[in-house]
């Protein structure tokens, strides 16, 4: 006798695995797809349907179920951008610090997905702005992004803003990768270090490389090496396209000035974690804002 396999479909929700039946016994198909492993709890969190996820927790469901791949419905809340959601959630002890197994945490994904409100909530809750993984952090995936609000919450909490990682380098080369020139510019000001990029390839070589001169003259106004060479021995200029506005930003910007280098040398004796007492320092408020790129 042939055990006759017959689909059934008896769910209809991305969270739910499809069951087939084997000489009349039911199981779980061992092919399922991505989605499959989501509960209803994760579709909740996702879509921001905060009345039904208080019914689902009150059902029983556990504040931190887990997806095969480690995904918590904090998680879904915070890249959904449900303010209310991931409170929530929070509220009804759910893990701040949940790692998925691509390195995401709840406040990585509220930098991908722009959500200010989700991020103050995640620091708030003693979220680390730190990573001990070399892939992904939520500094750099906000600069990459182009969401500053939540670049300069998660500086205000301590994030470094120099660390780089083995493949996307520091915030700042993320930036300038990307093209965020509003991003840039918020983290030349917080006083990140124009020289580090990526090994040797500077910000300024991948600001040249994604062809924004506005980002190039933005950088070279911080003091940015025009000559500085990457690995395989290029500058700057050598990267520019021939008849380009960053090739012509980059022969026109001449020898800095001397009080443009007298900003740049106070800048780097106070450093990066003193430039806000560059405000209280006996000075003349126009210098002070000329310190401070204001």
């Amino acid at each position: 006798m042939v055990a006759v396999q017959t689909e059934v479909s008896l769910c209809t929700q991305p969270w739910q695995r499809p069951l087939y039946i084997y000489g009349g016994l039911a199981c779980n198909s061992l092919m399922a797809d991505f989605w499959s492993d989501r509960t209803p709890l994760h579709e909740a969190a996702y879509q921001g349907r905060l009345l039904h996820l208080r019914s689902l927790i009150a059902q029983g469901f556990h504040v931190d179920t887990l997806s095969l791949d480690r995904v918590s419905p904090l998680h879904e809340a915070c890249l959904g951008s449900h303010y209310a959601c991931a409170k929530f959630l929070l509220d009804s002890g759910a893990n701040v610090e949940a790692v998925s197994t691509d390195s995401a945490t709840p406040l990585f994904n509220s930098c991908s997905s722009g959500s200010a409100a989700c991020v103050r909530l995640m620091l708030q809750h003693g979220a680390s702005t730190h990573t001990p993984y070399q892939l992904v952090s939520p500094l750099h995936e906000a600069a990459k992004k182009g969401h500053r609000e939540c670049l300069e919450l998660l500086l205000s909490y301590g994030a470094h803003i120099d660390m780089e990682l083995q493949v996307g380098g520091t915030p700042l080369y993320s930036a300038c990768m990307a093209q965020t020139a509003a991003c840039v510019r918020a983290l030349l000001c917080s006083g990140a270090d124009v020289r580090i990029g990526c090994g040797q390839d500077s910000p300024l070589h991948a600001a040249v490389r994604s062809g924004r001169a506005n980002v190039v003259d933005l950088l070279l106004d911080f003091g940015a090496d025009g000559c500085c060479r990457n690995a395989e021995g290029k500058t700057p200029l050598d990267l520019s396209l021939p008849n380009s506005t960053v090739r012509d930003t980059l022969q026109k910007k001449g020898p800095c000035s001397l009080s443009q280098l007298c900003r740049l040398g106070i800048r780097r004796s106070l450093g990066r974690s003193r430039l806000h007492r560059a405000s209280g320092l006996s000075l003349p408020h126009s210098i002070k804002d000329f310190l401070l790129y204001q």
